[in-house]
């Protein structure tokens, strides 16, 4: 590495961040890359502070002179009112994942849609997609339903414990996508809607370390049916192992969170990254003894 390379200081919001790999899977590859890259967390638990302090630290990031951010739960929505310009995805999605700190203006962008959408292309590319049930209408949610019908899903049914916000989620895919490609309701559609479903994605936080648990009742799993998670800390969640050893094909969530750090990090330094390299080192990093996959 010449002295004359570009160097890069880029960070993380987010609850509960500690255990998180992405600091290593970035800086690994900005080493391959012959890169200087710091790579930091800022953890509200650690900080003492409330999810709607991103503001706050977004504004100490472009003084202290930050390249980007990424941003995670809880913060993905809420940052939003503090940027000064949207990609046209993180627009339509109304959530934001990577923000790009260049020029005076902090402009967000989502590639957690991207990321899901490359992982469901790897590892499901062949299965079908007419009926597809998709729990969770968060910042998650949105943007793995915005993959999902851009992937070509024929009809998407989306449920929350809320079912207002399902609904809201679904009436603005429906006006991107057609008024036939999705539709919102509470979680008392839940067996009807799996029933009937050739797969299911899961976008909660059941199944993390913290919120351990299965998001659907083990009877409402089918060989027939396909299941993706997005949650990646603990990698293997509950759904996944239950799933599979059912018959079902799965996806776990490893794959959306190794995509989406590519494309961040091409945003960050606007150079290219190797997906393949990146995918092989959070592998390692997974299996090292006592890592609890948190990216």
């Amino acid at each position: 590495m010449s002295l004359s390379s570009p160097g890069f200081l880029v960070g993380l919001i987010g609850s509960g961040i500690g255990p998180s790999l992405t600091p290593a899977l970035h800086e690994q590859e900005a080493d391959e890359l012959g890169v200087r890259y710091l790579y930091r967390r800022l953890d509200l638990d650690v900080l003492g502070l409330p999810a709607t302090a991103v503001g706050e630290l977004l504004t100490a990031a472009r003084l202290l002179g930050f390249d980007g951010l990424n941003v995670t739960h809880p913060c993905k929505q809420l940052v939003l009112e503090h940027l000064d310009e949207l990609s046209p995805d993180a627009a339509a999605l109304g959530a934001v994942n990577t923000v790009v700190l260049t020029g005076g203006r902090a402009v967000g962008h989502n590639t957690d849609w991207s990321g899901f959408a490359r992982s469901f292309d790897r590892g499901l590319a062949d299965v079908p997609t007419d009926q597809v049930v998709l729990l969770g209408a968060g910042g998650a949610g949105a943007a793995v339903a915005h993959a999902l019908l851009t992937l070509g899903t024929g009809r998407l049914t989306v449920l929350d414990v809320d079912g207002q916000r399902a609904g809201a989620l679904a009436g603005a895919l429906a006006d991107r996508f057609g008024a036939d490609r999705a539709r919102g309701g509470d979680l008392t559609g839940l067996d009807a809607a799996v029933s009937a479903a050739d797969g299911l994605v899961h976008a909660t936080p059941t199944g993390m370390v913290a919120h351990p648990g299965l998001p659907v009742p083990t009877a409402l799993l089918r060989p027939a049916l396909w299941v993706a998670d997005v949650v990646y800390r603990p990698l293997e969640t509950e759904l996944v192992r239950t799933a599979r050893a059912l018959g079902c094909r799965v996806l776990d969530g490893g794959g959306m969170a190794v995509y989406q750090a590519v494309d961040a990090f091409r945003l960050f330094t606007g150079l290219e990254p190797d997906a393949e390299r990146m995918r092989a080192h959070f592998s390692t990093l997974v299996a090292e003894p006592g890592v609890d996959a948190r990216v």
